[in-house]
């Protein structure tokens, strides 16, 4: 009696290599999006860590470099002394308008070359946006306010008006102030000498003529 042989049991190579497969793929694909969650998170975790701190370092040094290099000034405005904590860095432009809210006193270019800005420092004038508050300690510090006010205004203020020497306003109180030190000033009688005088105040609606008019009719007067 002959047996047949029997022949071994096959597998289904493409079921086998398909199974195979995506078993591979699986794997693969959840092994790198668990990793990617993990990295991802980490990295969140670290990224707010870092910037809290350094928020909280960047805050902690600004407040102490604020409260450890602001200086203590006391200036003479108007005959009034005020006691000011402030940055060395502060102008007398920027002290008077944004710390004693003297807004007469104008920006204008802000590198001295407009002359809006001009102020009175011991009677003598000077461009407030290029000289440190702090330096002016124990002077005296004028301002458009400080020389007249209304139904009490300085002559100068007085024939501006009448020469309409002013127009959209803007450089009026630094002309004026130039004017009023021009009066203390040595110089020639002739228009030609005030406008040389006033060179360093530009009025850029250009009413130069009523300007000198103004200072004129003041300085015959005086």
């Amino acid at each position: 009696m002959h047996n047949e042989p029997q022949q071994p049991e096959t597998v289904d190579d493409d079921h086998a290599t398909s199974f195979e497969r995506v078993s591979r793929r699986s794997f693969l694909t959840r092994v790198g999006a668990a990793g990617v969650a993990v990295g991802t998170g980490q990295l969140h975790t670290l990224a707010r860590a870092d910037s809290g701190s350094i928020g909280e370092d960047a805050a902690s040094t600004s407040n102490t470099a604020s409260e450890s290099d602001s200086v203590h000034v006391q200036l003479n405005v108007n005959g009034t002394l005020h006691q000011l904590d402030i940055d060395p860095r502060t102008t007398l432009l920027d002290c008077l308008r944004e710390h004693l809210h003297l807004t007469g006193t104008k920006k204008g270019c802000d590198h001295g070359q407009c002359g809006a800005c001009t102020v009175h420092v011991d009677g003598r004038r000077v461009n407030s946006c290029l000289s440190l508050a702090a330096t002016h300690e124990g002077e005296a510090v004028t301002t458009i306010e400080g020389i007249g006010r209304p139904g009490a205004l300085h002559p100068m203020q007085a024939a501006f008006v009448e020469h309409d020497g002013f127009q959209c306003g803007y450089c009026t109180s630094g002309q004026i102030m130039s004017a009023v030190a021009l009066l203390k000033e040595p110089y020639g009688h002739s228009d030609e000498d005030v406008k040389e005088a006033m060179s360093g105040n530009i009025c850029r609606c250009g009413a130069y003529s009523n300007i000198v008019c103004a200072i004129q009719q003041v300085r015959r007067k005086a």
